[in-house]
């Protein structure tokens, strides 16, 4: 019998799922292909790299990623906890210094007797053992042919890009000014740089006629929607960016006390607020256009492009017909699938989904039922939406639109918000 559970991927589900099983006293064999073999996407050595925004998003309850955040509080999970220690200022977001994210969740995984990490590409899929594939979205393409074969469906795919990253110091504060929306005092995790009609329509006259780069594989641009490159986006209409990321309400210029036609927000990314990146400004740009654009932005002139926007191709299996509410697959139950891969999107997502294969993976190496969460929970129903019939599947988001319907009909947003969050946190008092 082996004595341990193989966990192929060092990304945030992978990194949860192999803390959870270590911790409960089971051995774990991490695999992690860097850094003999990076992804187009992937630059650092640790483990549980961050490789778009540095947000976790809102902390609030009232959100539903934020509530998705207490609930794995409340399973204690190791990755939220070290989130929530490198955090910096985002308002009501937890957002993290990345660097200090992957150095954190790499020392506690490196401290952990239980867990041995190994540093290789894995091409073939154990033949025996518990097994929990948590490869992401950026599965090498051996792998993505393995397990196409013990999935027996093509794999799908859909696209996503990373924002760039600028230096502070070379931010232009005389047009620049903190603050978050509504003129929030005291926050200072958000610079504002305002645009009046003739600079906006200038920069976005660039920016729908700037040059991108070349897709070669990714020519049919499927898109998913919570992640649309800002050019694409900006060629939908003149306006669509000053009703999406560039939205000015909220908001007045300092300097003359206008209201300013667009605004562009960036956002602190590390813990000594000296790189911020622009929020929404997910690209495909090549480099060079980038920086000819962007700079076009009041306040941007001078700006020091730490990072360049990337666009890479995700991938991610047809999880509505080949995984349970565990994240166990259906024609093979030694074997667990988390993190995007899945069709869950976004970091507390993965998170998520991490932890529920993690545990149920400890459950079947004990011999004991398995754990499925209610679908009145974030966790759960995120689980059951991925796992449902579906025709149409998409990455999916924590949003309260998949939790069942409340009893009682409110009207109010807030209030209605509230008591879905409340009645999912019932759930974690009884377990």
């Amino acid at each position: 019998m082996i004595d341990y559970i193989t966990v192929i991927g060092g990304g945030l589900a992978g990194c949860e799922c192999a803390l959870q099983i270590a911790n409960a006293g089971i051995k774990v064999k991490l695999y992690e292909m860097k850094p003999i073999k990076f992804s187009d996407a992937h630059s650092n050595e640790n483990l549980a790299e961050i490789v778009c925004s540095n947000s976790f998003k809102s902390n609030l309850i009232t959100n539903a990623c934020g509530l998705l955040k207490e609930e794995l509080r409340r399973l204690n999970s190791y990755l939220i906890e070290i989130a929530d220690k490198v955090s910096v200022p985002a308002g009501q977001a937890l957002a993290v210094d990345r660097d200090e994210f992957a150095k954190e969740v790499t020392k506690l995984i490196e401290l952990n007797e239980n867990i041995e990490i190994i540093r290789e590409e894995v091409t073939k899929i154990p033949e025996a053992g518990i097994v929990i594939i948590a490869t992401g979205p950026l599965t090498s393409d051996k792998l993505s042919k393995e397990i196409a074969k013990i999935t027996g469906e093509d794999k799908l795919y859909f696209y996503d890009a990373a924002a760039p990253i600028i230096e502070k110091d070379s931010i232009d504060m005389n047009i620049g000014f903190y603050g978050d929306r509504y003129g929030k005092a005291g926050d200072n995790s958000y610079i504002n740089l305002p645009m009046n009609k003739e600079e906006y329509t200038n920069f976005y006259n660039e920016l729908i006629n700037a040059e991108s780069s070349v897709l070669h594989e990714f020519e049919k641009k499927e898109i998913f929607e919570g992640c649309m490159p800002v050019e694409v986006m900006a060629k939908r209409g003149e306006d669509t960016l000053r009703f999406g990321p560039l939205k000015p309400v909220g908001f007045t210029d300092p300097r003359d006390g206008s209201k300013p036609y667009a605004i562009v927000q960036l956002r602190q990314d590390d813990n000594k607020a000296t790189l911020y990146n622009i929020v929404g400004f997910q690209t495909n740009l090549k480099f060079g256009e980038q920086k000819r654009v962007f700079s076009i932005i009041p306040g941007l002139q001078n700006a020091n492009f730490v990072k360049y926007g990337v666009m890479h191709k995700n991938t991610y299996i047809n999880s509505t017909k080949l995984l349970d509410e565990t994240y166990n697959l259906k024609s093979n139950n030694r074997i667990f699938l988390a993190g995007q891969l899945t069709g869950v999107e976004g970091y507390v997502e993965s998170i998520s989904s991490g932890m529920v294969a993690g545990l149920n993976a400890i459950r079947k190496f004990l011999n004991q039922e398995k754990i499925i969460f209610d679908e009145k929970t974030m966790i759960g129903c995120l689980a059951k939406y991925i796992s449902s019939e579906n025709d149409k599947f998409q990455p999916m988001n924590a949003n309260f639109g998949i939790l069942p319907e409340l009893d009682k009909k409110i009207r109010d947003k807030k209030e209605r918000y509230k008591a879905l969050a409340d009645r999912a946190l019932a759930y974690f008092e009884k377990i």
